[in-house]
């Protein structure tokens, strides 16, 4: 057996990191079907990139919730913070998309994971019928 070589792992490889780097942006732009054929061909449908946001966070923040359901379809988890402590339904709160957040809830969400979590985030801003959603009036 040979040792480990860092320029030859996976993990440096540029092609990898490039292809990583593509997977990353169709959740932020919301290319679900590219996205999807992706999972389905084994890449982690819980990958992290360099500040731990998942691409299930990146289709969520950026109101992609078609994208958010293929993602949680493919097994993504609903309340993996990233390294901020931030989950995909705060940020989704955050940023008003309604319909991320209702896809999230139906996906398994814990309203009260992660910091700041998603019930102080709709208090923050008066989203009572997010509340009423999470079911913390």
């Amino acid at each position: 057996m040979t040792d480990a070589n860092p320029d030859t792992e996976p993990a440096h490889d540029p092609e990898v990191l490039q292809l990583a780097g593509q997977v990353f942006d169709l959740a932020r732009e919301g290319g679900t079907a590219t996205l999807a054929a992706y999972v389905d061909a084994g890449v982690p449908a819980n990958l992290t990139n360099d500040r731990g946001d998942t691409l299930l966070m990146l289709a969520a923040y950026h109101g992609h919730a078609d994208a958010v359901t293929a993602l949680l379809q493919r097994g993504a988890d609903p309340n993996r913070p990233n390294d901020k402590g931030q989950t995909p339904l705060a940020g989704a709160v955050f940023k008003g998309e309604d319909a991320v957040v209702r896809a999230l809830v139906e996906g398994g969400a814990d309203p009260s994971a992660g910091t700041p979590n998603a019930v102080d985030t709709a208090r923050m801003f008066g989203k009572d019928e997010l509340l009423k959603l999470f079911g913390a009036q």
